[in-house]
């Protein structure tokens, strides 16, 4: 089964995570098959400084 690897930025509070993680599992296995615990989830908590989008780090006020 396959194996998720979710980067965001940092924020989220764990309910949020684990609600995502709960749903992430439930639609692979409607869709593929096979057992919840076949299916791994990594989540990666970016820090705003470490993330840029259009040349502007995260941590920089947007325009």
């Amino acid at each position: 089964m396959p194996t998720y690897h979710i980067e965001m930025l940092a924020g989220r509070t764990v309910e949020q995570k684990k609600k995502l993680v709960e749903e992430i599992t439930r639609v692979t296995v409607e869709v593929l098959g096979g057992s919840p615990n076949s299916v791994d989830i990594l989540i990666t908590d970016v820090p705003r400084e470490n993330w840029a989008t259009g040349g502007i780090l995260w941590s920089e006020p947007r325009p």
